[in-house]
């Protein structure tokens, strides 16, 4: 999947993605990189509202298992159970997350769940950044359930 191809995705699929201006910076199976600017997820204090940047940390991490399902021709529902973000510093404009797994053999056995229980779960991070520095970081559980 290229990373237009994601972008137009999660476009028509997600609208908070399109409300946010989230660009696909780079998808492939290692990670996906967003970015979003400043302006439409702006706060009273004139930096990136919080809500934002977990938003787009939850989106990073989200796609990063769409895209390997996907380009493993494994239909399924990708839903998020949990997470965890800690916030290190403000935003004061355009900032990205970039979501990545821990290794090929949890990403191995997640897939062997999903294939014998039509169900399975995996932990994705994500780092928000802003000029080049860490903002913030996620941990998301997510669940992937067959097509219904």
């Amino acid at each position: 999947m290229s990373p237009r191809e994601l972008e137009h995705y999660l476009h028509q699929h997600i609208p908070i993605s399109k409300a946010m201006h989230v660009r696909v910076l780079a998808c492939d199976n290692r990670s996906v990189v967003l970015s979003a600017p400043l302006e439409p997820n702006i706060n009273h204090r004139e930096t990136a509202f919080g809500g934002s940047a977990s938003a787009l940390a939850i989106l990073s991490a989200w796609s990063l298992v769409h895209v390997r399902l996907t380009e493993a021709g494994i239909a399924s529902r990708i839903v998020i159970q949990r997470n965890t973000m800690e916030y290190r510093r403000p935003i004061k404009g355009e900032f990205t997350a970039r979501a990545s797994l821990k290794g090929d053999e949890e990403w191995a056995k997640f897939v062997q769940a999903f294939v014998r229980r039509g169900k399975a779960r995996i932990r994705v991070d994500s780092v928000v950044e802003y000029a080049q520095e860490i903002a913030g970081e996620f941990s998301g559980d997510f669940v992937a359930l067959g097509p219904g």
